[in-house]
C-alpha cells in the first residue's frame, strides 16, 4: 500500500504535558515517520508519513493526547508522501524545522 502523509495541528492544553515525548513514541511504535514541535501559538504542528492505517492510527491518538493534556481541537491536512524522513524526531526550536 503506498504511503500518506498528514500535517496536524493540535489545539488545547497540549503543551508541558509531555505531549510531543509521547506523540514520537507513539509514531515510532507504529513504523511512522516524521517530527512534532510546539507553535508558538500554544498548539502542536506534527507530519506524519507512513502506511495509511498506521498514520490514522496516530491522528487517532492526537485527538485522545498524553496523560495530563487536553485536546480541544484537531486539524489534518492531507500532503503528498515526500519520503524525506528515515525516523521520528522532535523539532526544537532551533533545530532543523524552525
Amino acid at each position: 500500500m503506498a504511503p500518506i502523509r498528514r500535517r496536524v495541528f493540535i489545539s488545547g492544553m497540549v503543551q508541558g504535558v509531555f505531549f510531543r515525548a509521547y506523540t514520537r513514541d507513539v509514531a515510532s511504535s507504529a513504523g511512522v515517520t516524521g517530527w512534532v514541535r510546539n507553535l508558538p501559538d500554544g498548539r502542536v504542528e506534527a507530519v506524519f508519513e507512513g502506511e495509511p492505517d498506521a498514520v490514522a492510527s496516530v491522528v487517532d491518538w492526537c485527538r485522545r493526547g498524553s496523560p495530563g493534556s487536553r485536546v480541544e481541537h484537531v486539524e489534518v491536512l492531507q500532503e503528498e508522501p515526500k519520503g524525506e524522513f528515515d525516523d521520528f524526531t522532535i523539532a526544537y526550536r532551533g533545530g532543523r524545522f524552525f
